[in-house]
């Protein structure tokens, strides 16, 4: 995926049924999270992400993008409700992840108003040694684009587990 480049569209279903597209989100910040039901490291990101969320409502939009073609539609639902998160794309043969090239969950992207891609990796600076995080490199991104400003770190390594990609 390449900064400052246009993000792939997409057109996925909801748990419910009903399809969004990237592009109907233009001219508004968008993150793109590929999540997992399965994967610890995706449940952290979604507290984390909750508590910033709150204060971004109605300026920023959250794309949860499911690729792990191994979790089934009872899983996505049991997860989403027991994690308190509303929306989740089912990416169900890891296309938009192939698309992305996400590596593992979770693995964030943000797209700003035009379009382009402005920040993609970790949601935050924990490694397997340093389990705290002191950092928010998503929040970061989101807060430097709401201010009109590009991120200050635009790149990061994501961490998580790996998004499988066969059943």
């Amino acid at each position: 995926m390449n900064l400052n480049a246009p993000a792939p569209d997409f057109l996925l279903p909801d748990l419910d049924g009903k399809f969004h597209r990237l592009s109907d989100y233009c001219g508004q910040i968008v993150v793109v999270n590929f999540w997992s039901a399965e994967c610890g490291w995706s449940e952290q990101a979604d507290s984390a992400i909750r508590e910033y969320s709150e204060a971004w409502k109605g300026r920023v939009f959250l794309l949860r993008v499911a690729s792990n073609v191994n979790e089934t539609d009872e899983m996505l639902w049991d997860a989403s409700h027991a994690r308190g998160v509303d929306l989740i794309l089912k990416d169900s043969t890891a296309q938009v992840a192939d698309l992305y090239a996400a590596q593992t969950t979770p693995h964030c992207f943000v797209v700003d108003e035009n379009g382009l891609v402005r920040y993609q990796g970790a949601f935050d600076d924990r490694t397997f040694r340093q389990r705290t995080a002191t950092r928010f490199y998503l929040g970061e991104a989101v807060e430097a684009l709401l201010a009109g400003r590009l991120p200050e770190t635009p790149e990061t390594a994501p961490y998580g587990c790996t998004i499988g990609r066969w059943a």
